[in-house]
């Protein structure tokens, strides 16, 4: 039986998840419709526009995503200190981006004054607010629903789009996220999509690939910050040059028509996440496989699972693939 989700977050032990939602039976996001004939491209378009628009709303980051035919992914980075300094005001403001809110939320956004007898209200309002905004079944609902509306619309029906329950697991440090995040990144070369990571339409790491050639990084994105971890500002603790060099070495070796081995300079990369390079190509190709919940060392998952107080380590077997043999 699925536990609800609050049971499977635990930001005493990370901030990162991982999270995966799939369109239900005969569905499309893109490519060509058998049963239909037509062609739904267009629609990974719009999935895209939704995830970066609610980065702009949300205090939840979004550090890897990629939307393929008929699924896609995300990985998240929860930012509970940003939402924690946001004003009252800002937290409606955030929230009013979205939805409408009440005549209360309103009345406040426009300055007016609030009767006395509604403060109390209003202060219970604005911390539900404050918790949905960073919230991570809240960030997927405002993800899905409006794709699921709009796909509805578009093929004058009704019905579900999407299965019912997005999945989504703990990235537990810093391996497991850059793992993830290369998994994630690469899914249009596994499947046979393109040949190379800067090709992958409606994918993070096109958008990291186009910024970094102007000596950017997308502003719609986690940034990278390198490996010196003290006075440094929000983001992934991990160097920009290597990561790109990581994902596109990891997708030459993939690919079925170049096969090869990790250059030493991306085995020294994956040296200091103290995975090899025989764990890294398993893990990236085959993620979804080895790891149906939290991902991380046996140590790190053994923590997490006393945290949220869950009784067994599933799948801790493949902890194994996190760390050097």
């Amino acid at each position: 039986m699925p536990r609800p989700r609050r049971t499977l977050i635990s930001i005493e032990d990370t901030p990162y998840y991982h999270c995966c939602s799939r369109v239900v039976r005969r569905a499309f996001l893109c490519g060509d419709d058998k049963y239909t004939g037509k062609n739904y491209d267009h629609r990974r378009g719009w999935v895209e526009k939704q995830i970066l628009k609610l980065t702009e709303v949300f205090a939840i980051d979004v550090a890897a995503y990629a939307v393929m035919s008929n699924h896609l992914h995300v990985v998240l980075y929860i930012d509970l200190e940003t939402v924690n300094h946001w004003s009252d005001r800002e937290v409606v403001e955030q929230w009013h981006k979205l939805f409408n809110g009440t005549a209360l939320t309103q009345k406040f956004t426009k300055g007016e004054v609030i009767e006395e007898c509604m403060v109390a209200q209003l202060k219970h309002l604005i911390a539900i607010y404050r918790s949905r905004l960073s919230d991570i079944s809240w960030f997927m609902r405002c993800l899905n629903e409006p794709i699921a509306r709009q796909a509805n619309l578009e093929d004058n029906c009704t019905g579900h789009f999407w299965e019912g329950r997005f999945k989504s697991q703990a990235l537990l440090d810093e391996a497991a996220v850059i793992a993830c995040m290369t998994y994630v990144e690469l899914n249009p070369i596994r499947a046979k999509m393109v040949t190379t990571p800067e090709q992958s339409d409606f994918t993070s790491i096109k958008l990291r690939v186009k910024a970094a050639l102007k000596g950017e990084q997308p502003k719609s994105l986690l940034p990278f910050i390198g490996n010196e971890r003290a006075h440094q500002p929000k983001g992934i603790a991990f160097s920009l040059k290597d990561y790109l060099q990581l994902v596109d070495e990891t997708g030459r070796v993939i690919r079925d028509d170049k096969r090869g081995a990790i250059s030493s300079n991306a085995e020294q990369v994956l040296s200091r996440l103290n995975i090899s390079a025989a764990n890294w190509i398993k893990i990236v190709t085959e993620f979804g496989q080895l790891f149906h919940g939290p991902v991380g060392t046996l140590q790190e998952l053994t923590d997490y699972c006393e945290n949220l107080s869950k009784r067994r380590r599933h799948f801790s077997n493949s902890c194994q693939f996190m760390e050097v043999n």
